[in-house]
């Protein structure tokens, strides 16, 4: 029997991420910047649940990316439903060899390297309600400036 898995505070990752999927993420988070969205990695959602990549663009809209870096990672985790309540459009993230007709038609693709990331098939909009945005977005800018406060003083407690 193991005890709980150890949670970074800043980023709420348990630090299980593969190499793969780290270089997936830091490569979707480029091309999400290059859109004016600002992302934010391992983002606690309000139903409990943890985004991978979640942004927030210019207008407000709201992007939740899950990165599968294989896919035994994919079959592993059926979670990505959960997800969709909390964004406009939500987008799978993965390698590219991934086998991408395992992917559920309902969700973008986006293919990713470490050095940036291309959208091969648009993500279905589905607008959020306007309570959900505000939260959500709240929750978004919070963990982000506490995020952006630890960074630059680690030492404060």
């Amino acid at each position: 029997m193991t005890g709980p898995v150890e949670r970074d505070p800043l980023t709420s990752s348990d630090r299980r991420q593969s190499p793969a999927a780290l270089e997936i993420a830091r490569g979707t988070g480029r091309m999400l910047a290059s859109l004016a969205m600002a992302s934010v990695p391992e983002l606690p959602l309000a139903n409990g649940r943890r985004a991978d990549l979640i942004a927030l663009g210019r207008t407000g809209d709201i992007w939740i990316v899950e990165v599968k870096s294989s896919i035994e990672d994919f079959r592993a985790d059926q979670k990505w439903p959960e997800y969709r309540a909390f964004c406009d459009r939500l987008w799978f993230a993965v390698a590219p060899a991934f086998p991408r007709e395992v992917l559920p038609a309902a969700t973008g693709i986006i293919v990713a390297d470490r050095y940036g990331a291309e959208i091969v098939r648009e993500a279905p909009e589905h607008r959020l309600p306007a309570a959900r945005r505000k939260a959500t977005t709240l929750r978004l800018a919070r963990i982000a400036a506490f995020r952006l406060q630890a960074a630059s003083d680690p030492d404060h407690p």
